[in-house]
């Protein structure tokens, strides 16, 4: 088992997959001890998925929470029980949008808003996922949660399909934004394509297809593949730790004093600077509360 390497693989997800299926044929393949992912794109969805690797499992919600972009492609005339291709269809319309209709629509939906979840999401409803409750066929309402949606473009439209970008935050679901979209043209639509092309750092330049991944060396992975953590975590605060002694009492959960000359990272937003992460060669060693010159670990990763 290995579990000595830690940091992050850009994965490419493709279409036909689950996003627990690619992280099994990559734990499979390497034996890495610990893996996590970071943002679950649904099986008809390709994409950016981060994959975390051992002690960096523990930083999984600081780049879930960064944002993310898309570009999608919906189906207008047709609503179907999940909200993408996946399902059955459960309504029509005829009424399909012209472009300055939509373009005036989607203004509405930038900054935060409350969006209900699809019934066919991992949203947990009295401890139970969504998607299971529906799948036998029980009734339920999900509640509506805060997201934000820092951008849409509208792209294009042919016949009767339309391209939007997007750039969003966390917990923010493409398939219900579809959906609303409609509602508010008064018609229906469900997403019929679907790609992320960003999360936080991640980006597709850098990514690597599963298919190439499955195909490569342990070494060359490790060498080549695997990204340092403070590389990827976007807009944070950070210094380097260089003593031996200020390691071994990270371990044990102490306190250490910072050499504040040793800034390595700063946040672009100073509304971030409540939480400190510690960095030795590369890697997050831990993240917690600085007070003057006293750092106070809330998570130690070594």
């Amino acid at each position: 088992m290995n579990d000595k390497v830690q940091g992050w693989i850009n994965l490419y997800k493709p279409v036909g997959i689950s996003s627990f299926s690619a992280l099994y044929k990559i734990k499979k393949k390497f034996n890495f001890h610990k893996m996590g992912h970071a943002g679950t794109l649904d099986p008809n969805a390709e994409g950016i998925l981060p994959i975390a690797i051992n002690k960096a499992t523990k930083l999984i919600p600081f780049i879930s929470s960064n944002s993310k972009k898309y570009i999608f492609k919906i189906k207008w005339g047709e609503q179907t029980s999940t909200d993408d291709t996946e399902g059955n269809i459960t309504n029509y319309s005829n009424k399909i949008p012209e472009s300055e209709e939509i373009k005036e629509v989607i203004k509405s939906f930038l900054g935060f808003t409350d969006q209900i979840p699809p019934k066919a999401s991992a949203v947990k409803v009295n401890g139970k996922r969504a998607y299971a409750i529906m799948r036998d066929k029980q009734n339920f309402i999900l509640n509506a949660k805060k997201v934000y949606l820092k951008s849409i473009t509208y792209k294009k439209s042919q016949k009767n399909t339309s391209e939007f970008t997007i750039e969003s935050g966390r917990g923010f679901y493409v398939r219900s934004l579809a959906r609303d979209i409609a509602q508010k043209l008064n018609t229906y639509a469900h997403v019929i394509e679907l790609k992320r092309t960003k999360v936080g750092n991640f980006i597709n330049n850098t990514s690597i297809l599963l298919d190439d991944l499955l195909k490569i060396r342990q070494s060359e992975v490790e060498f080549n593949f695997i990204h340092n953590s403070i590389s990827v975590l976007d807009d944070i605060l950070a210094y380097e730790v260089e003593e031996e002694n200020d390691l071994n009492n990270l371990s044990l959960g102490k306190p250490i004093f910072i050499n504040k000359t040793k800034l390595i990272k700063k946040p672009l937003n100073s509304d971030k600077k409540e939480l400190v992460f510690l960095s030795y060669k590369g890697n997050v060693v831990a993240f917690g509360r600085l007070s003057e010159d006293l750092f106070k670990p809330k998570k130690v990763l070594i």
